[in-house]
């Protein structure tokens, strides 16, 4: 008698775990070290570090990363990745040789993710518009909590930016090394929202941004009013440059936009008598999700793990 009580809890408890399993997102169970659910932040304005709730740590990053107008898939997409952004780094103890000692991350974007507390949302947003977006955000971090991203069984490097122009870049063609996950994809719906914008500089100003750097300084050298020379000599797979040689010195396009302040290696120039003007397409490195084409996809029906699996090639979402 006991042993077929116990057969049919069984059989109940396998049919409504059956019956409840979320259909749509694939999950598994990934082990990581216990952490306590906290994120220790360092925020640069005060140089203090502060320990704060993962879950609303994650909530304070979407908020800040993405317009909080967007899609409400594409507000859940950027809630896992950047979910998963943090926990890569709080279960490895922190980047290694980080700046800021006794932090997991830093709220300066160029080194970490973006984070604006409630009261800076305030700030940000006002009185009213906090209201409404606040609790949009707060729900689409709420309705992913626990999800992550993952390649092999390991938490991947979810890169974001806002605009590739119409298709990602691979890891390899920016930053020197290949990542299976991060792969250039078609980005379609980012066509038409492509970010465009001019920058000129004259002859002078060119030299001042690439002087600071010893590895330039052969090429400042040769800027001179009498003329100047871009020549791409090395593309991306998607064509975007990937070396100039600057007045006959070879220079990566990474580098020139940061020396520049350019929003993006997509880029095009016309050289004038004294100075030379850049058309950039697109803003940020162009490699992983491309947020206004998540935008593009949530608008057109894509669900948030449907955008999360376009932009990173060969990964699962399951829960941490």
């Amino acid at each position: 008698m006991r042993l077929k009580v116990g057969f049919l809890l069984l059989a109940t408890a396998v049919t409504l775990a059956v019956w409840f399993y979320p259909k749509s997102v694939p999950r598994e169970e990934i082990e990581v070290r216990p952490v306590g659910e906290q994120v220790r932040l360092y925020r640069h304005a005060g140089g203090i570090i502060e320990t704060i709730p993962l879950e609303e740590y994650v909530v304070g990053v979407v908020a800040a990363e993405m317009p909080a107008s967007f899609p409400f898939e594409a507000l859940k997409a950027q809630a896992v990745a950047a979910r998963t952004y943090t926990l890569r780094r709080v279960v490895s103890h922190g980047v290694e040789n980080n700046p800021h000692p006794g932090s997991d991350l830093c709220d300066d974007p160029r080194h970490s993710q973006a984070y604006y507390s409630r009261q800076e949302l305030k700030n940000t947003w006002g009185a009213l518009k906090y209201y409404r977006y606040y609790y949009k955000v707060k729900q689409a971090v709420s309705e992913t909590a626990g999800l992550v991203i993952t390649h092999n069984g390991q938490l991947i490097d979810p890169v974001y930016h806002a605009s590739c122009g119409g298709r990602t870049e691979n890891a390899g063609d920016v930053w020197k090394f290949d990542i299976p996950y991060l792969k250039s994809v078609a980005c379609p719906y980012d066509e038409n929202t492509r970010l465009i914008e001019q920058k000129s500089f004259t002859f002078v100003e060119l030299k001042q941004a690439l002087a600071p750097r010893e590895a330039l300084a052969s090429a400042s050298g040769r800027l001179n009013t009498e003329g100047l020379t871009l020549i791409v000599t090395d593309k991306t797979a998607t064509g975007r440059p990937k070396e100039i040689a600057v007045s006959g010195v070879p220079v990566a396009a990474t580098t020139l936009r940061e020396r520049l302040g350019l929003k993006s290696t997509k880029f095009t120039w016309d050289i004038r008598e004294d100075h030379v003007s850049f058309t950039t397409f697109g803003y940020g490195h162009g490699v992983g999700l491309c947020q206004y084409g998540a935008k593009g996809m949530a608008d057109h029906g894509s669900s948030f793990d449907d955008i999360l699996h376009h932009y990173y090639t060969g990964v699962r979402i399951v829960n941490y």
